[in-house]
């Protein structure tokens, strides 16, 4: 697998007009320079998490070096998805902390999250932030996905690991996380495709629709996929991947 600086980006672009598109209409897949999976949790900002931010020192950095890798890739921008729930921006974790005054502090957590982290790698690419519903559908159109472009994907696993979790401790949880992870990890499209909507309601699953999404833009086309983070604390899965162009 080769993860080190990307390769020059040579596919053929649209030579249609600039603008939304559909992904019916352009081969998405042709396009993208690279893939990065973050995790959302509010504890990743160092204010909210206060007295608590060492404790997630290790995913924190697992993201940092996703989205420097994944800006490596020489990306014209960097389109983030993420789920449209919890609606509720960051401040909202921690009502009354200073300095949570960046771009997009108000939008939908996961794609706080990705904006936040994006920021922290001080990167000027254009980006664009596309929120998806659980089957993957976008609430609005794709942005012109002809050009080069690289996708950070925020999505956490089950929130039912442990008893210590958001929903309890569900035992189909660890299981589903691992194939899940595995799936991350080995870039298959068809696992992430075909997530049970069911279960995934169940189990909490706050990435399914980030997920969905991703398989459907990465297409058929040929991966190379890393796995950089793999926990479950808090009793929420926490994963980190990366997918580069086999």
């Amino acid at each position: 697998m080769y993860f080190g600086p990307h390769p020059e980006f040579s596919a053929a672009r649209n030579p249609g007009p600039p603008g939304v598109v559909s992904l019916q209409t352009v081969n998405a897949h042709a396009f993208i320079t690279g893939v990065a999976i973050c995790p959302h949790p509010p504890l990743l900002i160092p204010q909210i998490a206060a007295g608590a931010a060492g404790e997630a020192d290790g995913l924190r950095a697992a993201c940092d070096q996703a989205v420097a890798w994944l800006l490596g890739s020489d990306p014209e921008q960097v389109v983030v998805v993420g789920p449209q729930a919890p609606t509720k921006g960051v401040r909202a974790f921690a009502p009354g902390v200073e300095g949570l005054n960046f771009a997009g502090a108000e939008r939908p957590l996961a794609l706080a999250v990705g904006g936040w982290l994006l920021d922290r790698a001080r990167t000027d690419v254009r980006r664009s932030f596309v929120v998806v519903r659980p089957d993957g559908a976008p609430t609005t159109e794709w942005p012109d996905l002809s050009v080069p472009t690289a996708l950070l994907v925020m999505g956490d696993g089950s929130a039912r690991r442990s008893a210590k979790g958001p929903g309890y401790l569900d035992e189909r949880a660890a299981p589903f996380d691992a194939d899940l992870v595995k799936a991350l990890a080995t870039a298959d499209v068809d696992k992430l495709a075909n997530l049970d909507p069911v279960l995934c309601e169940q189990l909490l699953v706050g990435g399914v629709g980030a997920f969905k999404a991703l398989a459907t833009l990465a297409g058929r086309a040929p991966w190379q996929a890393e796995l950089r983070y793999d926990e479950a604390p808090y009793g929420v899965q926490y994963t980190v991947a990366l997918w580069a162009r086999s």
